[in-house]
């Protein structure tokens, strides 16, 4: 478990993220100006969305064009509806007008002035009466264009000047042209509002309509004038020169008007004038007005003044009969062209409008349907890539038996577009990874069958050599030689343990296991005992607990690997403090060291991997300790943490109250073993025999090297392995720790009482006991040499070459049965010993 260096990278397993990040690119913040970072649904609206609006853009220029024109028809024709009221406006006031201008003539001739008044006072209620419904007919049209509206305020303003001229009639103050030019103006005003309509570009139909009867009207202006002239000389009883040339003037314009009037006109409505022209009435009326025709020779006659307005009278009536007509003509043609247009308007704007709605109806199932298929396909994306997939892995990654046949989903989008094949093109893409990951499992269950095969082989032959090397440190009586066997007996345990971090890499458990609990004291020193620097562990206080049998094997393992860390990344001439007490039903170990230390960043690193153990990789194989500990933590549920210390590190350990069990009375104040006292005496370890685990502990020097004064001794004796801590009680009940090559060392009868305190005549040079030959013996009142050489006999190599045989068979029988494959226990389970995985 290395120190002091940053971890390489990629040495922790981060192909999880967190389960709910939707981002696919999360080393990019996306931007709502970059399109290619739009959303699908965004891109899909802003494809519906834009042509949409353009079409709605054309569509509405075109609505607007189509509203415009009805408009315009629908105000022209109120407008040419309203020329029925300025026609009978027009009417009464030729009428009032002609009429004034007889009263006038009389009354210059000394007339009487009561009887004009009461003659005109009817006219011109009828006058104003016209007007007044004129006003209310054009009410609707206070909205309409600009010129149609001026118009009507002068033809209101003129007919206001009638109005003021009105009373200057009876006294005849003014001139008869002044208060005849007034009426002629607002006569002339009316006809210019009749006139003003207008239907708009390419209505030419709608034009000629407003023309007939605009030029019908001027005719019987121009009749009306005719006869105000020959009214007015009738009742003055001559004619001036003035009234010659204005009535010569009116008769030309008269038939300029009428010719006007036949060309623009239907034949329908010359045919209608014409038969009116014939009317008895109207012939009477043009032959009386032709009598004022001057003949060859002869003056103008003077027409009788009642006589004459009678006939005009019904002249005019007929006229403004034809005038009516033309008129109702061009209304219901103006309204037929407004309503045709209003249905085009509808229909353009209903098809717009259905057109709009059924392509926008497509959009959205279409839209719809892609969205829905984006999403689901983007739903099982992010499903493989943070759930299934990493299931998969994690699953294949902690397979032990055999590997389990992985199913994967079919795609979720089931279309046969461009999405189905992506959809399916995916799913391809996770049975290949889960198909590779099936292949990388079953690569990595024979890599670890090889790993457990020559771990195992070579424990057998560890096992092996310690057993030899158990036959000779019994046998050596050399301290030199004895030093050497108990250095190359470390270095044997080292190697057993080694073989056990293999096994942990390979996801195996340990051969040796242990059926009775034990103390944590033990356990404490059987972990010191299987480093190489164990003189350098010093164990201040411990607790009084016990682990559970099944756990005291991996327990041990995982504190030697600590233990080892701590005394290879510390100063030699320092001593790693480890303490054990317990918190309330649980159980809390600290390891502490004077050492190099860790940076923050490395620190978290390590704590990091020692809660989520990673993967077997090359960065696992570059620091095992660090890989073995996490897994044996997480195998036997122990929080392990690294602290920086004063000057060093601090390794500190959670045992679960599921790891603790209370002891039966064999396992209470357990003496201590015969080979302990043995390497203990032999290594000049003189300890008191009350002194306990958790006495005044004093520092031992380093493997190999004299004592120094500054390193004080430690008070308790410290084992060679981890089994001779453990073995007492394993030797009265018969348990213990066992392996598939059966104890390590054979069942010896019991001492004869040794003394408590090993006999030794000093140290040499080397800090060593010297030994006292026979000191040791039980009776010492015995002979110092035996009587005769205890008898040896040699076996037989034949015998030993079978029973080694069929041991060697007995081993790969256990391994075949040890790797047979076996279906993947689920999570959170419990394996044979009730640890939970």
């Amino acid at each position: 478990m290395a120190r002091g260096s940053e971890p390489a990278n990629g040495a922790v397993s981060n192909h999880r993220r967190r389960r709910f990040d939707v981002r696919v690119v999360p080393h990019r913040r996306r931007s709502p100006f970059r399109l290619r970072d739009w959303r699908m649904s965004t891109k899909l609206a802003t494809v519906l969305v834009v042509p949409s609006m353009a079409f709605l853009l054309l569509a509405g220029v075109q609505t607007n064009a189509l509203v415009g024109r009805t408009t315009a028809l629908n105000d022209f024709s109120g407008q040419v509806g309203i020329g029925r009221q300025i026609t009978a406006a027009v009417h009464q006031l030729q009428q009032e007008r002609d009429r004034s201008a007889g009263e006038l003539s009389e009354l210059r001739q000394g007339g009487d002035r009561q009887a004009a008044a009461s003659s005109l006072r009817q006219l011109q209620a009828s006058t104003d009466k016209a007007i007044v419904d004129l006003r209310r007919a054009a009410e609707p049209l206070a909205d309409a264009d600009a010129s149609w509206r001026v118009a009507f305020s002068q033809a209101l303003e003129a007919y206001d000047q009638v109005v003021d001229v009105r009373p200057a009639i009876p006294p005849a103050v003014l001139s008869s042209n002044t208060i005849l030019g007034n009426y002629n103006r607002a006569v002339s005003a009316m006809l210019d509002l009749l006139a003003e309509p207008t239907p708009g570009q390419n209505q030419p139909a709608l034009n000629d309509a407003v023309l007939r009867y605009v030029q019908l009207a001027r005719v019987k202006e121009l009749s009306s004038q005719v006869r105000a002239q020959l009214y007015a000389a009738a009742r003055a009883g001559r004619y001036s020169t003035e009234d010659r040339v204005t009535l010569t003037d009116l008769r030309a314009q008269q038939l300029t008007a009428l010719g006007a009037f036949r060309v623009a006109a239907t034949a329908e409505q010359v045919r209608r004038y014409d038969e009116t022209s014939l009317a008895p009435l109207f012939v009477a009326a043009t032959r009386l007005e032709e009598r004022s025709l001057p003949a060859s020779g002869a003056a103008r006659e003077v027409l009788p003044s009642e006589q004459w307005w009678e006939a005009s009278q019904q002249r005019q009536e007929l006229l403004r009969q034809i005038e009516a007509g033309v008129l109702d003509d061009a209304v219901r043609q103006a309204e037929d062209a407004s309503s045709g247009q209003l249905r085009a308007t509808l229909l353009v704007v209903g098809g717009v409008v259905t057109v709009l709605l059924v392509a926008l109806l497509i959009s959205l199932l279409v839209g719809r349907s892609v969205a829905r298929s984006m999403r689901l396909l983007r739903s099982q994306a992010l499903k493989i890539a943070q759930d299934e997939l990493p299931d998969t892995l994690d699953r294949l990654k902690t397979v032990t038996g055999g590997v389990p046949s992985i199913e994967v989903a079919p795609a979720v989008v089931r279309s046969l577009d461009e999405i189905g094949e992506l959809a399916e093109a995916f799913v391809a893409v996770h049975r290949s990874a889960v198909t590779v990951a099936v292949e990388q499992a079953l690569m990595r269950r024979n890599v670890n069958a090889m790993f457990v095969n020559l771990a195992r082989r070579s424990q057998v032959l560890v096992e092996r050599q310690l057993e030899l090397l158990d036959d000779l440190e019994r046998e050596e009586s050399d301290p030199d030689q004895l030093e050497n066997l108990f250095k190359l007996d470390h270095l044997a345990a080292r190697m057993r343990r080694n073989d056990e971090s293999l096994l942990v890499l390979a996801g195996t458990e340990s051969t040796r296991r242990w059926n009775r609990p034990a103390g944590l004291g033990a356990v404490l020193l059987a972990a010191a005992a299987e480093i190489e620097q164990y003189q350098r562990v010093r164990i201040e206080s411990v607790a009084d607990v016990y682990v559970v049998g099944h756990a005291v094997g991996e327990l041990v393992h995982l504190l030697a690997e600590l233990l080892e860390n701590a005394t290879v990344f510390s100063r030699p001439d320092t001593a790693v403090v480890v303490t054990a007490r317990a918190e309330g039903a649980a159980a809390v170990i600290e390891i502490a060291d004077r050492g190099l230390g860790m940076s923050p960043t490395a620190l978290e690193q390590a704590n990091t991997v020692l809660s989520s153990p990673p993967a077997a990789d090359v960065a696992a194989v570059e620091r095992m300790g660090l890989f073995v500990v996490s897994h044996l933590a997480s195998r036997l549920g122990v929080q392990v943490r690294l602290h920086g210390g004063e000057g060093g590190l601090v390794a500190r350990l959670g045992l679960p109250p599921m790891l603790l069990a209370t002891p039966g009375q064999g396992e209470l104040d357990q003496p201590a073993p015969a080979r302990m006292l043995a390497t203990s005496a032999a290594r000049g370890m003189v300890a008191p025999a009350t002194a306990g685990l958790g006495g005044a502990a004093r520092d031992l020097p380093v493997a190999g090297r004299p004592p120094v004064a500054a390193v004080p001794r430690q008070g308790r004796p410290v084992p060679v392995r981890a089994e001779d801590v453990l073995t007492p009680a394993a030797t009265r009940d018969g348990g213990g720790w066992y392996s598939r090559q059966g104890p390590s060392t054979p069942a010896a009868p019991p001492p004869v009482a040794p003394p408590t305190i090993p006999v030794t005549a000093g140290t040499n040079e080397r800090g060593l006991p010297v030994r006292v030959p026979m000191a040791q013996l039980s009776a010492v009142t015995r002979s110092a040499q035996p009587t005769s050489a205890p008898t040896r006999t040699d076996p037989d190599p034949e015998a030993v070459g079978g029973m080694l045989s069929r041991l060697y068979s007995g081993v790969r029988r256990a391994e075949a049965e040890d790797t047979t494959e076996i279906p993947v226990p689920p999570s959170g389970g419990h394996d044979e010993g009730g640890r939970r995985q």
